[in-house]
């Protein structure tokens, strides 16, 4: 494990990215002296450096001098100039994970994982237990609304993280407790079948002696935790809390919790789908079981004001709404749509944007049928996330498979997002919600579509 000898000089490259722009608030609340990179300027940078990190848009192997450590992202190379010239130099090199694994170790961690529904969940845990007085350090992979960095340094006894499986180093983690919302598919390679995710997911159950809390919805998440000391929530009667519904508005949900002992409390979610019921409900049963009390707890929970890209309002022009969604796997694309279906507007045109090579290739018959809740599909070309072209590989995968199994839907297969917004430009109407899904730059695409609506009138 990476030891933190504090004050340390540490350099972070990728630092605009959710997770590392996270590790550098983190790391410069610690007292220690942070500076970073990454390509281009943008509004995050602009916050570290609001807080007093040093940060530089472009990569020179000169910022690395007088340096302790350097801290890297995923998407940071060996060919990275600052990496190079860091190892000629002798200064240690990390990954992420590592250095979240050492931070880990000095406080008690609370640890979410999923294949989806983590940075949601764990950022309302984080919420709820910052407003109930429990002073926890958090850090959330997203970016929270209004723009602020999923990120807080304290001296209380919790330390919420979002734990990562999409290569395996939420194992590396020092976890004490842990909220598992689903274990599904993904991240797939050759050395890295569905048994062998599972398999990791179950040694990270394992790995939280103080034991789970887990969407007993979910048979994979049953599955990776079975055997662990668990307390389950979910819908089903086989949970020990359960949601209960009661009704649905476009922006918001309300239901009731029942626990082991009959009704808890009613429970305003500020997130609309039943996906985001789920959500709230284990970041709840996991606040109590920190001691919060259930009335202190969902009070907070109704102020909690969400996270970018999860069903996000981005605007309206001409009548219509527009909503951008980071969900880009089959199951999450799916209660995305039903959840713009269940708003009641006119039509529900949806944009997805598949999104890395790699994960079409194992994944693109699984989203024959996720598109059931959309009036209109449009399926653009894969955003790569750094990766390779994988020959035959591209959005037209998908395209099939959702046009031979359902050819009475209105599919099509639009690549260019230019392309797209002038198709959209020409196809919204009035009462219309277009609701864009993906974890790539599809989010880029409403600011583009909203001035040719405007210019319409």
């Amino acid at each position: 494990m990476v030891e933190l000898c504090l004050p340390a000089r540490v350099h972070i490259l990728g630092v605009g990215g959710a997770g590392m722009s996270a590790i550098a608030v983190v790391l410069h609340k610690m007292g220690c002296s942070v500076s970073g990179s990454d390509l281009a300027n943008t509004p995050v940078l602009d916050q570290l450096r609001g807080i007093g990190v040093e940060v530089f848009a472009g990569h020179d192997p000169s910022r690395v001098s007088g340096v302790d450590m350097v801290a890297r992202s995923t998407a940071i190379g060996d060919d990275n100039p600052e990496v190079v010239a860091a190892r000629r130099a002798g200064i240690p090199v990390h990954r992420r994970a590592e250095i979240l694994s050492a931070l880990t170790g000095m406080r008690t961690t609370v640890a979410v994982a999923g294949t989806h529904g983590k940075t949601t969940t764990a950022a309302m845990l984080s919420h709820v237990l910052v407003a109930a007085g429990s002073d926890p350090g958090f850090i959330v992979g997203g970016v929270l609304a209004g723009g602020s960095i999923g990120a807080r340094w304290s001296d209380g006894p919790w330390f919420v993280v979002e734990a990562d499986e999409s290569d395996g180093t939420f194992n590396e983690l020092a976890v004490n407790r842990a909220v598992v919302t689903s274990v599904e598919p993904d991240h797939l390679r050759p050395d890295r079948p569905v048994a062998e995710l599972e398999a990791e997911f179950a040694r990270f159950c394992a790995g939280a002696a103080g034991g789970l809390v887990v969407c007993a919805d979910d048979a994979g998440a049953l599955k990776a935790s079975e055997g662990c000391s668990r307390v389950l929530y979910g819908r089903g009667s086989d949970a020990g809390y359960r949601w209960v519904p009661l009704r649905r508005h476009r922006y918001k949900t309300f239901g009731e919790i029942h626990g082991p002992d009959g009704p808890v409390g009613q429970v305003t979610v500020p997130m609309p789908g039943d996906h985001n019921a789920l959500n709230a409900l284990g970041a709840l049963v996991m606040a109590r079981e920190l001691g919060v009390d259930w009335p202190d707890a969902i009070g907070a929970l109704a102020n909690f004001e969400g996270v970018t890209r999860r069903f996000e309002w981005r605007g309206q022009a001409a009548g219509v709404d527009f909503v951008d969604d980071y969900a880009h796997l089959p199951t999450e694309v799916a209660a995305a749509l039903r959840t713009g279906f269940e708003g009641n507007w006119e039509r529900v045109v949806c944009v997805f944007q598949p999104h890395r090579y790699t994960r079409t290739s194992h994944l693109w018959p699984t989203f024959a049928h996720c598109f059931e809740c959309a009036d209109i599909v449009i399926i653009t070309d894969i955003y790569p996330a750094g990766e390779s072209p994988v020959p035959g590989v591209s959005g037209e995968l998908i395209h099939r498979a959702v046009s031979e199994a359902h050819p009475e839907w209105d599919v099509s297969y639009v690549a260019d997002l230019d392309d797209v917004a002038d198709h959209l430009a020409a196809l919204l109407r009035p009462g219309d919600l277009c609701l864009t899904l993906g974890a790539g730059d599809l989010t880029e695409l409403p600011p583009r579509v909203i001035p040719l609506l405007a210019g319409r009138r």
